[in-house]
């Protein structure tokens, strides 16, 4: 059974930097595509940043510049290298992973990051 496990999050004061990581177990396969979504209080989940096992990335507007996406593909895990942390990016960020073939995808139990002075 394939599992997702984040670590790293926590409470940072704004223009600080996190790094998160993700660890997937289960499978030897490398996944399509990783991924980090987020969801703040009342707010749907929305995708931060992904990269595919060819190590494309891409990345959502508000984090542009400030976030960076890594995979150890060999390992099938990600990073999140968060910088000039603002208030708006308090959130439970999750890990996300898709398989293909089949169609599958995977989240993970999601870790806290808190901006906060």
């Amino acid at each position: 059974q394939v599992q997702l496990v984040e670590s790293g999050g926590g409470l940072v004061q704004p223009g600080g930097s996190l790094r998160l990581s993700c660890t997937a177990s289960g499978t030897d396969k490398p996944f399509m595509r990783m991924s980090w979504y987020r969801q703040a209080p009342g707010n749907q989940r929305e995708l931060v940043a992904d990269i595919t096992a060819g190590g494309s990335t891409s990345y959502a507007d508000s984090v542009k510049g400030r976030f960076t996406i890594s995979r150890d593909g060999a390992k099938n895990a990600i990073d999140l290298q968060m910088d000039n942390l603002k208030g708006e990016d308090t959130a439970v960020y999750y890990c996300h992973a898709l398989q293909f073939p089949p169609n599958r995808n995977y989240f993970g139990q999601g870790t806290q990051v808190t901006v906060s002075s």
